[in-house]
C-alpha cells in the first residue's frame, strides 16, 4: 500500500469513527420509543412507605405511542381497542386510588396535621365570609336607598375578605399536598390532567405515523420490513407487560380479598350496641366477649368494608382491562407479523427478478460469444458489435435493476426530462458531429480523398461517417504525399466548433523550392537567368492552370498573388558561394518528378565550361 493510500485509509477510518460517534451521541432517548415508558415508569405497586399505591400511566402511553404506528386498516382497529382498554385501565386505577384512600385514610405528619387545622380555619371562615357576602347582596337588593351606600361599603369589605380567605384554602391546600396530605386533591388533580391531555389528543391532527412509507422499490420494501419487525418486538413486549401487570394485580387481589374476608368475619362477629330500656344501664358483657361498638364506630366499619369491596371490585376490572389488553396486543402482532411475512415475499420476489436478471445477462453475453464467432465478418467488426451489443444489454440491466431497487419514480416526465437534459450535455460531442456532418456536406465541406488540415493534424481524407472524419496522416506540406501510416479521427464538431483547412483543388496545387550552390568562380546571374527559364517553361501549364483555378476560388475578385516562379539570390550561409533558390508551383502528383528534372537540368547547367574560359 502507498503512502498516499494509507493516508486516504485513515482518513476514511477517521471519518468512520466521527460518524459513529455522531450516531452514539444522536441516538433516539428511552422515552422516544414505544416503550420507553414502560422502561421508564414504576409498576402498579404499592410503595414502600406510602399508603397510596402509585397510579401506571406507561401502559396507556405505551399504547398511544404503538397506536401512531398502525398505517394499515386492519390495524387501526386494534389500535383504538388497545388505547380504549389502556385509557379505561387508567380510570380504574384512579377509581381504586380513591377508594384505597377512603379505606385506608393516610397518617398525617405533624406538620401535615398542623396544615391540615390551618385549612380547616381557613374554610370556616370562608363558609362565614360567604354567608356574609349572601346576606348583605340580599340587604342591598331590598334595602332603603339612603342605606345602599353603607350596605355597598360592607359588601365590597366582605367580598375582598371572602377573596382573602379563597387564595388562603387555596395556599394552605397545596401546603397540604406537599406535606403528603390532601391525597384525594392529588389524585382528582392527575385524572383532570389525564381527562385534559386525552381531550387535546382527539382535537389534534393526526400526523404521519413514518416517513418509511415514502420510500420505494427493494430498498423502501426492506426499511417497512425492518419497521413492522420492530414493532412486533414493541407489541410483544407491549403485550408481556400487560400480561405480568395482570397477573401481579392478580395475585394483589387475591391477598387483599384474604384480608377483606378476616375483616367481614371480624366484623361479623362483634356486637353492635344493645337495645335497653330508657333510662336502663346497659347489660355487662359476657367474659370473653368482643366489646360493642358504638354506631358510629360500627358505621366507620361498615364505610371501610364497602370502600374495601369497591376496591376489589374495581381491581377485578382492571385485571381483566389489562388482560383483554394483552390478547389485543397478540392480535395486533398476529396482523403485524403477516404484513411484515408479506412484505418479506414481495422482497424475495423483487431479489429472485434482480438475480434472475443477473443470469440472464450472463447467458446473452455467452450466446453472443458463440454466435459472433461463427461469423465470417472482421475480427474487429465482431468485437466492436460485441463490445455495442454487450454495453447495450448492461445498460438495460442496470436500468431494470435500479427500477427494482428503487421503484418507479414518482414525476416520471420530469426525471425523464432531466434524463434528457443529462444525456445531452454528455453526448454534446455526438449531437455536434451529427450537425457537423451536414455542414460537411455542404458546397464548402470536404469530401474523401481531400487534403485536409484539422486540429494540427494533415492528411488525406479517407473516410467520412455521420459523426466521424478519419484522416490519413501525411507529413508536413513540404513532404506532402508521404504518409505516416497512422489513422486519426475526428468528430465533426470540429466542423462547428474548430476550424480546418481544406488545401484541396482541382490540380491539388503546392508551392516547392529549388535551391542551387553555386561557386564564387562562376557566373551565377548566367546560372540563375538559365535556371529560371528552364523553371518557366517547365512550368508554364501548371501555373496557367493555378490561376485560373485560384481566380474561380476567389469568387470573381482579383487576388493579390500569381502562380508565375519565383527567384532569389543570396550568399550561400556556409559562406562557400552563391545560392540561387527557385519557388514554382506544382502538381502534388508530379512534384519529385519535376523537381528530378529541373535538379538535372541545373547539374548539366553547371558542368558545362564558363563562356571565355581557358580550355586546359
Amino acid at each position: 500500500m502507498s503512502p498516499l493510500q494509507r493516508i486516504f485509509a485513515v482518513l476514511v477510518l477517521a471519518l468512520l469513527a466521527a460518524t459513529g460517534y455522531g450516531l452514539w451521541a444522536t441516538r433516539p432517548p428511552a422515552s422516544a420509543t414505544p416503550l420507553g415508558a414502560l422502561r421508564a415508569a414504576p409498576q402498579a405497586a404499592n410503595v414502600p412507605g406510602n399508603t397510596l399505591p402509585a397510579v401506571d400511566e406507561s401502559t396507556l402511553v405505551a399504547a398511544q405511542r404503538l397506536a401512531r404506528f398502525a398505517t394499515t386498516p386492519e390495524e387501526a382497529p386494534l389500535a383504538q381497542t388497545a388505547v380504549q382498554l389502556a385509557d379505561h385501565e387508567l380510570d380504574l386505577a384512579f377509581a381504586g386510588a380513591l377508594r384505597h384512600l377512603e379505606a385506608h385514610p393516610p397518617v398525617l405528619s405533624p406538620e401535615a396535621l398542623a396544615i391540615q387545622e390551618r385549612l380547616t380555619r381557613a374554610e370556616q371562615r370562608l363558609a362565614d365570609d360567604s354567608d356574609r357576602v349572601k346576606h348583605l347582596t340580599g340587604a342591598l337588593a331590598k334595602g332603603a336607598d339612603t342605606a345602599k351606600a353603607a350596605i355597598q361599603d360592607q359588601l365590597d369589605l366582605a367580598q375582598a375578605q371572602q377573596q382573602l380567605d379563597q387564595d388562603e384554602v387555596a395556599q394552605a391546600n397545596d401546603d397540604l399536598m406537599r406535606a403528603g396530605g390532601n391525597e384525594h386533591q392529588r389524585i382528582a388533580k392527575m385524572q383532570q390532567e389525564h381527562e385534559a391531555a386525552a381531550q387535546r389528543r382527539l382535537e389534534a391532527p393526526t400526523a404521519a405515523a413514518t416517513g418509511v412509507g415514502t420510500l420505494k422499490g427493494l430498498v423502501g420494501e426492506v426499511r417497512q420490513w425492518m419497521a413492522l419487525h420492530r414493532r412486533v418486538y414493541w407489541l410483544g413486549r407491549a403485550q408481556a407487560h400487560a400480561a405480568e401487570s395482570a397477573a401481579q394485580l392478580e395475585a394483589e387481589g387475591k391477598e387483599l380479598a384474604a384480608e377483606f374476608a378476616a375483616r367481614k368475619e371480624q366484623a361479623r362477629g362483634t356486637p353492635g350496641p344493645a337495645a335497653s330500656p330508657a333510662g336502663a344501664a346497659p347489660e355487662a358483657a359476657a367474659p370473653g366477649a368482643a366489646p360493642a361498638l358504638s354506631s358510629s364506630a360500627l358505621a366507620a366499619v361498615t364505610r371501610h368494608l364497602a370502600a374495601e369491596q369497591s376496591r376489589l371490585t374495581i381491581r377485578a376490572q382492571r385485571i381483566a382491562a389489562r388482560q383483554r389488553l394483552a390478547e389485543t396486543y397478540r392480535q395486533w402482532g398476529v396482523v403485524v407479523e403477516g404484513e411484515a411475512n408479506a412484505l418479506l415475499h414481495s422482497c424475495l420476489l423483487d431479489v429472485t427478478i434482480v438475480l434472475s436478471l443477473l443470469l440472464l445477462l450472463i447467458v446473452i453475453d455467452r450466446s453472443l460469444e458463440k454466435l459472433l464467432s461463427r461469423t465470417s465478418i472482421d475480427r474487429r467488426q465482431v468485437a466492436t458489435l460485441r463490445s455495442v451489443v454487450g454495453v447495450s444489454c448492461q445498460v438495460v440491466g442496470v436500468v431494470v435493476i435500479l427500477l427494482v431497487l428503487v421503484g418507479m419514480p414518482n414525476q416520471l416526465g420530469t426525471m425523464i426530462g432531466l434524463a434528457g437534459a443529462g444525456l445531452t450535455v454528455a453526448l454534446k460531442d455526438f449531437i455536434i458531429g451529427f450537425l457537423g456532418w451536414f455542414v460537411l456536406m455542404g458546397k464548402h465541406g470536404i469530401r474523401v480523398g481531400d487534403w485536409v488540415e484539422i486540429n494540427g493534424v494533415s492528411g488525406e481524407v479517407v473516410e467520412l461517417g455521420i459523426f466521424h472524419t478519419v484522416l490519413l496522416e501525411t507529413g508536413n506540406w513540404t513532404d506532402a504525399g508521404h504518409p505516416t501510416g497512422r489513422r486519426v479521427t475526428f468528430t465533426n464538431a470540429f466542423a462547428i466548433e474548430g476550424h480546418y483547412f481544406n488545401f484541396s483543388t482541382t490540380g491539388q496545387w503546392l508551392w516547392d523550392e529549388l535551391l542551387v550552390m553555386v561557386p564564387f568562380d562562376r557566373d551565377a546571374h548566367r546560372i540563375a537567368a538559365a535556371i529560371q527559364q528552364e523553371v518557366t517553361e517547365a512550368t508554364a501549364e501548371s501555373t496557367r492552370q493555378a490561376e485560373a483555378e485560384w481566380q474561380r476560388a476567389a469568387r470573381g475578385r482579383q487576388p493579390g498573388f500569381t502562380a508565375q516562379p519565383g527567384i532569389a539570390i543570396r550568399p550561400a550561409p556556409a559562406g562557400g558561394g552563391i545560392e540561387i533558390a527557385v519557388r514554382y508551383v506544382t502538381r502534388a502528383s508530379e512534384r519529385y518528378a519535376l523537381r528530378a528534372r529541373l535538379y538535372q537540368s541545373a547539374v548539366t547547367l553547371l558542368s558545362q565550361p564558363q563562356p571565355g574560359a581557358a580550355r586546359p
